[in-house]
């Protein structure tokens, strides 16, 4: 259920109300288990989504009492071990942004399985990637990467991954 202004306009607890629109890191638990099919394409897709807002395009996890409901965009942060991947793959149906907060990530932004372009994000830079555009994510480096993700949409499809990419083919179950 997306966030309202019911509570709000009814002149209810303002106090409550405020809490409600809160996420503190305390209160946020790295997920290891919801990509955790992608291991069956290799160790190196291990990461963990950290939820904020919406549930994203990693699963069903609306029944989340952490997570703040979404009115139109998904908001996490993933957590991506030092050699670690995140595969190509496609949101056909909205953007993605990365920005990065802590180490570094190998941004790809691929067409087709011949031609990539790779770029290196570090503290506080960002990319949006439209919907329809491939892309893929590693970290190169020595130390854990950790990056916001925000989709532009309050239940993104499931992404597909490209013929060409270490997880086509791999199911969920």
């Amino acid at each position: 259920m997306p966030l309202t202004t019911a509570a709000y306009d009814d002149n209810g607890d303002l106090a409550a109300y405020t809490d409600s629109l809160i996420a503190t890191r305390a209160s946020r638990e790295p997920d290891w288990d919801t990509l955790a099919f992608q291991e069956k394409a290799g160790p190196q897709f291990r990461r963990a989504q950290i939820r904020y807002v919406g549930s994203g395009a990693t699963g069903n996890h609306e029944g989340d009492n952490h997570i703040l409901p979404s009115g139109g965009f998904t908001f996490s942060n993933m957590l991506l071990p030092p050699g670690a991947e995140g595969p190509a793959h496609t949101h056909h149906d909205v953007e993605e942004a990365f920005f990065v907060l802590e180490g570094e990530v190998r941004v790809g932004v691929h067409r087709g399985p011949e031609e990539t372009e790779y770029r290196t994000l570090g503290y506080r830079d960002m990319i949006v990637v439209p919907a329809g555009v491939t892309r893929s994510l590693k970290n190169e480096g020595e130390v854990d990467a950790l990056f916001c993700v925000i989709i532009g949409t309050r239940k993104p499809q499931v992404p597909s991954y490209p013929e060409y990419s270490p997880l086509y083919g791999v199911t969920r179950d």
